[in-house]
Parts: structure tokens; sequence; C-alpha cells
């Protein structure tokens, strides 16, 4: 059947004291239920990837719903033709998104966020904001929100470093993927003197489900074999670079520029 694969991404953070014991856990049901993807547990939460068959990636889902630290945890869906992961993984990490910030407490509290339709409609009215993409330059190049602001970062980690542009005296409304690098950025920011903080709820993916492609510009980098998905969650056969990460057009091995610095000589 076409699509007849569920991917799932989501994120929770809370509390998590028994990361060892829990890895086990979902290991085994997820090879049960022939789940594959990523899992990554540490003291502040757990970040979830992951495709299958429907019916056994909502097995999963209702495991994770009898646990309360798990139940209220919303996921990205879309479908595809195939399983884009080779195989299940369940890593335990210091940071279920690595941002170096040890003072930043994502469990304590949460920044204020917009919905898809409230930034919408600020778009649409050309409201004096900036829009910040808190994503990989990489990511970036496959498409962002139009009039972003790319902060050209190698990393999460290097955010921090990279904010001296940013008006002070504007809102911000940040986004990424689906919301977790915006967790941390938004609470790093608000305490670094942004007075006018905004995350968009769901990141670019939850933009896409509720409002589609208005406002942005190309498709939406994601961290599975399916590689970028368009504005209606479809994948979309681009391919990557394999020097820069870029997006490439379909059967080349590196774009243009890459490609260009390649075939130059020696001097």
């Amino acid at each position: 059947m076409h699509d007849e694969i569920l991917n799932i991404a989501g994120y929770k953070f809370a509390p998590l004291a028994d990361t060892p014991s829990l890895q086990a856990f979902f290991l085994e049901q997820g090879l049960k239920l022939s789940l594959k993807g990523t899992i990554l547990l540490s003291h502040e939460g757990i970040n979830i990837n992951l495709a299958g068959l429907p019916a056994d990636i909502q097995s999963f889902q209702a495991l994770l719903k009898n646990d309360a630290r798990f139940c209220e945890m919303r996921f990205h869906e879309s479908y595809s033709d195939r399983v884009p992961f080779r195989y299940l993984k369940v890593k335990l990490k210091k940071e279920i998104i690595t941002m170096h910030q040890p003072a930043v407490d994502v469990i304590a509290e949460r920044a204020p966020d917009v919905s898809p339709h409230e930034l919408k409609q600020w778009l649409d009215e050309k409201r004096d904001i900036t829009l910040l993409d808190t994503r990989n330059d990489y990511e970036v190049r496959f498409g962002t929100f139009k009039d972003a602001v790319n902060l050209h970062i190698d990393d999460f980690g290097a955010l921090p470093s990279s904010l001296d542009p940013i008006d002070r005296n504007k809102p911000i409304v940040m986004f990424c993927t689906g919301g977790i690098r915006c967790e941390k950025a938004a609470l790093y920011m608000r305490d670094q003197g942004y007075s006018q903080v905004y995350q968009l709820d769901g990141g670019i993916l939850g933009y896409f489900k509720k409002i589609g492609g208005s406002h942005y510009d190309g498709e939406c980098f994601v961290f599975d074999e399916r590689i970028s998905v368009n504005t209606h969650l479809e994948c979309t056969g681009t391919s990557q670079c394999l020097d820069c990460q870029g997006p490439i057009i379909k059967d080349h091995l590196s774009c243009p520029a890459c490609a260009a610095k390649i075939s130059q000589p020696a001097v």
C-alpha cells in the first residue's frame, strides 16, 4: 500500500531518574513492534523519532500514555511509502537537545508561544517582528520562512554566541523543525535580556500541518532518510550534499558549489 508507514516525532521535557531502565524497556518494546528510529533519553526528558506500521506506532504511543511523565506528549505525524530509518536506537544523552547551557531549566518553565494561526496573522499584517531560525545553516538552505534571520550556525550549541546582531527592541518569534530547540533557545534569550521572545508552537512541521506553505519558501529538512518534506508533509526526493550537507538535485553527490570546489585544480 502506498504511504503505509507512519512517522512520528515528539519530545517531552520531564525529570527522568531511571534512564537506564527506560532505555531497556523502550528498546524491548520497540523491537517487539518492529519499529525503527531513534529515542533519546536524559535527565531532562525524552526525544522520539520513530517509524513503523500505523498499528504498531499506535501501540507504542499507548505505552507512553500509561506513564504519567509521557502521557501528554504531542507528536508530529506524517506518512511515507517506506521506513526512513535503518535501525532502532535508544540512546542515553546528557541533553535531549544539546545546547551546553545548564542554567536553562526547561523542566521548570516554558517561554510564551504563538500558534501557527497567530504567526500567519502576524505575517499577513506585516507586523514588525524578527523571525529567527534557530536551525543549522544547512537545514535553513532547504527552506525557511520568508525574511527569516539565519544565524549561519553549524550546530545548536553555537546559537548563544551568535545572537549579538539580533535587535533586542523588537518582538522575536523563533522557530525550528518541531519545536524542541526553541524550548531552550527562548528561555536562554529571555535570560540574556531579550524581553519579547516567543516560540512557534509545534515548529515548522506544526505550521505545515495547520497552515500549509503560506509565508514559507522551500522544504523542511528532517533527520531521517527522507531528507526533507514539503509543506504537505510529503517526502520531496531532494538529496543531501555529501560535503556541506545542503540540498542538491536528485542523483548528484555534491551541490554545485561543492562540486566546483572539488573540481578546482590544486594550486
